[in-house]
């Protein structure tokens, strides 16, 4: 049911229809790949826990669970003000994320099916679970009067091109600080359910199990393709790849603090524990992690939320386009130095680690 509250003020390609976000350095980005090179990629090392992570897949545990129930069916106009605006960029951001994850997987499933069907079909099903995520998220801005045209966000938007490789890296990491965000959500709001102010919020322990399952599937992609996890060049970008994620997140979610605090979380704390277990989850793959627990990691981090901050204010102010491009510069600065900083930090070789964490 659609309320009658006046929706936030936002730009709209047509009546109830979003303007997609503005792309900006944080925001969901759109990939695409060399087809051709991962259609020719020998998996033979590692089919065996390929093949057994796709008949999980085949099961397909999630397909009845994405069923809007009776509790969806009401008005929403208790969630008003900053929280409304920020949950709708909250569904926004999500719903972005996911139908990026179908597209990739959609067009990658149909460039391999003849060349190498194992990894096809792979794809094929991990597009359906993306899919299924993308318009639950889509329906749910409904209920706040918005949604998405995905046809005109496939056409619209940029898409970065990177080698498999590089897919692997981001996605494995896309998938599995998924889990972690969604995980920890989820039993925030089983033990305090009086902040759980919208009803999507209790599909998310089965729905991370999805994203947790597609992080395996590209663990196992890239255990088949040792030789892109064990030179330096490897070692170099698990930790670019890593800190490329947890910033982008930190960042996004201190600037949308307030969403959390709807929820009763801190967004802070709820980072810092995201960041931990997706760093730890990391290690059972690649060949570095982040030191997290060193004293300057999220010194760093919160000097550069700041400046971000300083940004975002900046960019909602009335001065004229090239002094709000002077300055930002120092802050923009500011991030790209500490960003610096923390690649440089002594990472932890994952050799000697041992344990797993769910």
């Amino acid at each position: 049911m659609v309320d009658s509250l006046k929706r936030p003020d936002v730009e709209e390609l047509r009546p109830g229809i979003k303007r997609p976000a503005q792309d900006t350095i944080l925001t969901p980005r759109f990939y695409t790949t060399d087809f051709e090179e991962m259609a020719k990629m020998d998996i033979s090392a590692n089919e065996e826990e390929l093949q057994a992570i796709i008949s999980e897949f085949r099961s397909d545990y999630n397909r009845h669970h994405f069923v809007r129930d009776d509790e969806f069916q009401q008005s929403w106009e208790h969630i008003d003000g900053e929280t409304r605006r920020l949950f709708i960029e909250f569904l926004e951001r999500s719903c972005t994320a996911e139908f990026s994850g179908f597209l990739l997987y959609k067009e990658l499933s149909r460039k391999l099916k003849d060349i190498n069907p194992t990894l096809a079909e792979g794809f094929l099903l991990m597009s359906r679970d993306e899919a299924r995520h993308a318009g639950f998220l889509n329906k749910a801005m409904s209920d706040f009067g918005l949604q998405l045209d995905l046809g005109f966000l496939t056409e619209s938007k940029n898409y970065t091109f990177f080698k498999p490789k590089f897919i692997f890296y981001a996605t494995y990491l896309s998938e599995k600080i998924g889990y972690w965000r969604y995980i920890t959500i989820y039993r925030h709001l089983e033990a305090h359910p009086e902040n759980r102010i919208y009803p999507i919020f209790r599909f998310f322990e089965n729905w991370c199990q999805d994203e947790n399952r597609h992080g395996d599937f590209f663990d196992a992609v890239m255990k088949s393709q040792p030789h892109i996890l064990d030179d330096w060049k490897a070692r170099l970008w698990s930790r670019f790849f890593l800190l490329s994620v947890f910033a982008t997140m930190f960042l996004n979610d201190i600037q949308r603090s307030g969403f959390y605090a709807s929820l009763g979380l801190n967004a802070r704390d709820y980072d810092i524990e995201v960041i931990r277990k997706t760093n730890e989850t990391a290690g059972r793959i690649f060949p570095l992690i982040l030191n997290v627990d060193h004293p300057k990691f999220f010194e760093l981090m919160d000097e550069s939320a700041a400046a971000n901050l300083k940004i975002a204010a900046i960019n909602g102010s009335n001065a004229p386009k090239v002094v709000q491009t002077l300055q930002k510069l120092p802050h923009i600065a500011k991030i790209g130095i500490n960003m610096v900083r923390l690649y440089l930090m002594k990472p932890i070789d994952t050799a000697h680690l041992e344990g797993s964490v769910r």
